[in-house]
C-alpha cells in the first residue's frame, strides 16, 4: 500500500510539471495568452475586461522564445461591452467557443482566410455589428455564431464555407442581404430565424438539407429560388416540409434546372403561395405536393412530368387555371382551364373548376377534383369505368351530375360533402345493383342529402342496402328495366312519400322499404 501511494504522488507531481512545461498563462502588452508547445492562445483576462481597440500580433515572445499566435480560446473576449474594434492575424486558424460573446461595443470585423472554423456563438450578441467580412478559408460557421446580430445588414460567405450551424444567424434582424455559396451543403435549424430584412434566398444546388425553420419568421421573404433537388424531392411529413422551412408567407418559389422531382407534402400547407414555376427537368409530382395551397390560382406542369401523386392539389381552392405541356393534357378553352390526364392508364389526375374531363378518359383518381369546391359544372364521358375515393369531395358549387353506364365502380366518399348535390342520374347498373353495406352505400358515395335519384334504362336490378338512409330522399324514378329490388334497398328513406315500381319486377326483398315513415 506504501508503494502504492508514492507512486501515485510521483504521478501527480510529474503531471504537474508537465502541465506547466508545455501550458501556461502570461499577459504581454495587455493581452493575456496560453502557450502550448510552440503555439499562444488568446484567452479570458480573468482579472478585468477588454475595451478599445485590440491588436493580436501574428507571433509574441515570452522569456525569450516566439510562439505564432494561432487562436483565439474560448470566451477570451466574452462580455467586453467595451471592445470597439479587433484586428486578427494571418497567423490565426480558429476562432472557439463565445470568443466574442456579448461584445455589444464591436462594429466591424474582419475574419482572415487563415481562420476555417468559427466556433459556437463566437459573435453572440454583438448586436453592434454591422460590418463582417469573412475571407476564404472558413469552411464551417458553428451554431449560434452570430445569434442576435440585429445591426449586421449583409454578409457574404466564402466558396469555402460548407455548414451553417443551427441558429447561426438567428434573430439577425437587420441583415436584408445573404450570399450562400454553392460550397454550402447544410444549413442548420433555425439558421436564419427571424431575419425579417430579408426578402428572397437562393438555396443552392449543393445543399442536401436544411434544417425546421430555417428562414422561419422572415415575415418579409416573399420569394424563394430552390436549386436544391435533394431539398425539393425529399420526401417530407407535414412537420417538416417546405413551408416548414421558409415561413408560410413566401409568395413565389422557382425551381431550377437541376430539380427533378417535386417530393411528397414538399409545399404542403403553402397557403401564402401564389406562383410557381416549375422547370422542364421535373418529372415527377409527389402526394400532397401542393395540397392546401389555398392562394395558387394557377400553375404549369411541363411537358416532362409522368407523375402526379394523390391529393397532389387537395384542397386548393383557389386554383382556376391548369396549364399542361404535356401532349396528355387536354385543353377548355371555354374556361381557360386545363385537366391532367396519365396518359399511360388514361386517368384523371388533377383538374381545375369547371373541367371537361375528355372522351379517351377511363378512371378518375381518388381526390383528383377534391376541394374544387368553384365547380359548379361536371360531364363524366361514356369512357370512364371507375370513379375514385373523394374524386369530387368538397365540390359545393355541384348541384347535380350524371354517372354513365359504363361505370362500374365509385369510392367511398366520391361526392362527399358536396352539399348542394340534390339531383342524381344513375344509368349504371353495376353501382345500383352492388350489394352495398352499410358504410359503402349510395348515401356514403352522394352523401345523404341528395332529394332525387333517376335510374336509367341500364338499371337491372337495386341491390342490397343500396339506398339505406338516404334521409334526404324525396323523389325516385326506377326504370321498366328493373327486375328486383333487394334487402334494404330503402330502408330508413324517411324522407320518401310516393315511390312507383315497374311491373317488370319480379321480387322485392326483406326490409326493402322499412323505416320509411
Amino acid at each position: 500500500m506504501k508503494h502504492f501511494n508514492v507512486t501515485f504522488l510521483l504521478t501527480i507531481l510529474f503531471l504537474m510539471v508537465g502541465a506547466k512545461a508545455f501550458a501556461y498563462d502570461a499577459y504581454i502588452d495587455g493581452i493575456r495568452y496560453n502557450y502550448s508547445g510552440g503555439n499562444a492562445t488568446v484567452t479570458y483576462m480573468n482579472d478585468g475586461h477588454y475595451s478599445g481597440t485590440i491588436v493580436i500580433p501574428a507571433s509574441v515572445t515570452y522569456s525569450g522564445k516566439t510562439y505564432n499566435v494561432t487562436s483565439i480560446g474560448d470566451y477570451a473576449f466574452d462580455g467586453c461591452s467595451g471592445l470597439t474594434s479587433i484586428t486578427i492575424p494571418e497567423s490565426v486558424t480558429s476562432i472557439g467557443r463565445s470568443a466574442f460573446y456579448g461584445c455589444s461595443g464591436l462594429n466591424s470585423i474582419t475574419i482572415p482566410n487563415s481562420v476555417t472554423s468559427i466556433g459556437g456563438s463566437a459573435f453572440y450578441g454583438c448586436n453592434g455589428l454591422t460590418s463582417i467580412i469573412i475571407l476564404e478559408g472558413v469552411t464551417s460557421i458553428g451554431g449560434s455564431a452570430f445569434y442576435n446580430c440585429s445591426g449586421l445588414t449583409s454578409i457574404t460567405l466564402p466558396e469555402s464555407v460548407k455548414s451553417i450551424g443551427n441558429y447561426a444567424f438567428y434573430g439577425c434582424s437587420g441583415l436584408n442581404s445573404i450570399t450562400i455559396p454553392n460550397s454550402v451543403t447544410s444549413i442548420g435549424g433555425s439558421a436564419f430565424y427571424g431575419c425579417n430584412g430579408l426578402t428572397s434566398i437562393i438555396i443552392p444546388e449543393g445543399v442536401t438539407s436544411i434544417g425546421s425553420d430555417a428562414f422561419q419568421s422572415c415575415g418579409n421573404l416573399t420569394s424563394v429560388i430552390l436549386n436544391s433537388n435533394s431539398i425539393v424531392s425529399a420526401s417530407y411529413i407535414s412537420l417538416s416540409g417546405i413551408s416548414n422551412i421558409f415561413g408560410q408567407q413566401v409568395k413565389e418559389y422557382v425551381l431550377g434546372e437541376s430539380v427533378t422531382s417535386i417530393g411528397d407534402y414538399a409545399f404542403y400547407g403553402c397557403s401564402g403561395l401564389t406562383s410557381i414555376t416549375i422547370p422542364e427537368s421535373v418529372t415527377s409530382i409527389g402526394r400532397y405536393a401542393l395540397a392546401w395551397c389555398s392562394g395558387l390560382t394557377s400553375i404549369t406542369i411541363p411537358e416532362g412530368v409522368t407523375t402526379i401523386g394523390d391529393y397532389a392539389f387537395a384542397d386548393c381552392s383557389g386554383l382556376t387555371s391548369i396549364t399542361v405541356a404535356a401532349s396528355n393534357s387536354f385543353y377548355d378553352s371555354r374556361y381557360n382551364c386545363n385537366a391532367i390526364i396519365q396518359s399511360s392508364t388514361n386517368t384523371l389526375i388533377a383538374g381545375c373548376k369547371n373541367t371537361i374531363i375528355p372522351s379517351d378518359v377511363v378512371s378518375i383518381g381518388n381526390d383528383a377534383l377534391r376541394g374544387c369546391s368553384g365547380l359548379t359544372s361536371i360531364t363524366i364521358p361514356e369512357s370512364v369505368t371507375s370513379i375514385g375515393g373523394s374524386a369530387f369531395s368538397g365540390c359545393s358549387g355541384l348541384t347535380s351530375i350524371t354517372i354513365s353506364e359504363g361505370v362500374s365502380s365509385i369510392g367511398g366518399s366520391a361526392f362527399r360533402d358536396c352539399g348542394n348535390l340534390t339531383s342524381v342520374i344513375l344509368n349504371s347498373n353495376n353501382i345500383v345493383s352492388a350489394s352495398y353495406t352499410s358504410s359503402s352505400c349510395i348515401s356514403n358515395i352522394f352523401g345523404r342529402q341528395v332529394k332525387e335519384y333517376v335510374l336509367g334504362e341500364g338499371v337491372m336490378s337495386i341491390g342490397n342496402n343500396a339506398f339505406y338512409d338516404c334521409s334526404g330522399l324525396t323523389s325516385i324514378t326506377i326504370s321498366e328495366s328493373v327486375t328486383s329490388i333487394g334487402n334494404n334497398a330503402f330502408r330508413g328513406c324517411s324522407g320518401l312519400t310516393s315511390i312507383t315500381i315497374p311491373k317488370g319486377v319480379t321480387s322485392i326483398g326483406n326490409y326493402a322499404f322499412r323505416g320509411c315513415i
